[in-house]
């Protein structure tokens, strides 16, 4: 990751963005999901994992690498709920269904990445 010298944003190489990949930039996870880009705000909403570090599952959602909580890229909005909490993985029904509630209103900012000479920045 670089700064874009005309806009002090950061930026990385467009080769970087790769279909189900997620990479830090910045404040925002960025990756390509179903063909398309998305950026949305780094920090889990559930034990503020970092996202950048998940993946994107079969279905197109960012998948936090602590829990497995699932995210639409699209609109922010948490779609399954943790499977742990702290150091355990594994079932909490009661608790899963309590943070997937609040983690569909408390959504992750959607930003929106733009490609220009080879590169890539979020706004």
């Amino acid at each position: 990751m670089s700064q874009d010298p005309s806009t002090s944003t950061p930026s990385m190489p467009e080769s970087d963005l790769v279909e189900g990949r997620v990479r830090r930039l910045g404040d925002w996870a960025v990756g390509r999901s179903r063909g398309a880009d998305f950026a949305v705000s780094r920090r889990c909403r559930h034990q503020l994992a970092d996202l950048s570090e998940g993946s994107v599952d079969a279905e197109g959602c960012l998948v936090c690498p602590w829990h497995q909580s699932r995210y639409d890229v699209r609109t922010g909005a948490m779609v399954a709920g943790p499977r742990g909490f702290l150091g355990y993985h594994g079932p909490t029904p009661g608790y899963t269904q309590l943070v997937l509630t609040y983690g569909r209103w408390l959504r992750l900012r959607v930003g929106r990445v733009v490609r220009a000479a080879g590169r890539v920045r979020v706004e």
